[in-house]
């Protein structure tokens, strides 16, 4: 039995891992949405030279078709996104709403 659950277990891993396939032979991997704040999600703080750069993640949640690109301030603000991605993501998601209607405007 505990080979049939390692094995189950390589597998997934295996499959998660494998890099996706087009029909044309090609691995494609989805690009993120880019970060559409010019500050941290969770602190506010506006991002500039005196910080570093900005602490980058790619926020993933497949079942709602999210692949999203995140700038925190410092490395304490992503335990703190984790603790409620939905809290951060619709603050991100009516950010890039915002900016497409600009975009939209402007044409």
């Amino acid at each position: 039995m505990k080979h049939l659950i390692a094995g189950t277990i390589f597998a997934a891993l295996v499959f998660i891992a494998a890099p996706a396939s087009r029909a044309d032979g090609t691995n494609s991997v989805a690009q993120p949405t880019p970060y559409p704040l010019d500050h941290c999600v969770v602190s506010g703080d506006k991002f500039d030279s005196s910080m570093g750069a900005p602490i980058e993640f790619v926020y993933q949640d497949q079942a709602k078709g999210i692949n999203q690109e995140i700038k925190f301030c410092c490395p304490m603000c992503k335990p703190e996104f984790l603790k409620d991605p939905d809290k951060y993501m619709t603050i991100i998601q009516k950010a890039e709403a915002r900016k497409s209607k600009k975009q939209q405007a402007s044409k």
